[in-house]
Parts: C-alpha cells; sequence; structure tokens
C-alpha cells in the first residue's frame, strides 16, 4: 500500500479558505474518476492546519493518478489557487511498513 499525504500551512486568517480549496481539488478528483481522499483539519498543537492523505494499492496505481492529475487543466488551475493561500506545502508519499 502507498499513502500520499498533503500537508497544508495556511497563511494568516487563510485556513477556511484552504479547507474550501482542498474540498474543491477533491470534488475535481472524483470528477476524474480518482477517490477523493480524506481531509483532516488540526485539532489541536503543531503540525499543518489541513491535511489530506489518499492510499492507493500499488505504486503504479499512485502513478496512474497523479498522470491523471497533471493532465487536467481544472486540477492544475486549483494547485495553483491553492499555492496562493499557502505559507507552506508538503507532500509525502509513504508505504506501509512490513
Amino acid at each position: 500500500m502507498v499513502i500520499e499525504i498533503t500537508n497544508y500551512y495556511a497563511l494568516p486568517g487563510q485556513v477556511e479558505a484552504v479547507l474550501a480549496q482542498r474540498r474543491r481539488a477533491s470534488e475535481i478528483r472524483m470528477r476524474l474518476g480518482l477517490p477523493g481522499g480524506r481531509i483532516f483539519t488540526k485539532l489541536e498543537g503543531p503540525g499543518p492546519d489541513v491535511r489530506w492523505e489518499c492510499a492507493f494499492d500499488t505504486r503504479a496505481d499512485y502513478e496512474q493518478d497523479l498522470a491523471v492529475r497533471q493532465s487536467s487543466e481544472d486540477f492544475s488551475a486549483a494547485r495553483r489557487t491553492m499555492h496562493t493561500l499557502l505559507e507552506r506545502f508538503e507532500r509525502n508519499l509513504q508505504q506501509e511498513a512490513r
């Protein structure tokens, strides 16, 4: 199993806008036939204001998902808008430990 995790650190006063934009990006993913993933918001402590994650059975499944996103102008536009709202962005790809 491969999990993509994205962490969004909002600019001051932009947490709700970041959350709304992440929701829009997930809706675009679903229109493209991709899984929407799961969205989390910070409850307390340090860390990202918004976190998104999506699990894939294999690395090949992840690569296919990535290719679909990269070929979508709608998704690219959503990504560009998101980056105007952020102080910091992180993407991590992890695999299940056995």
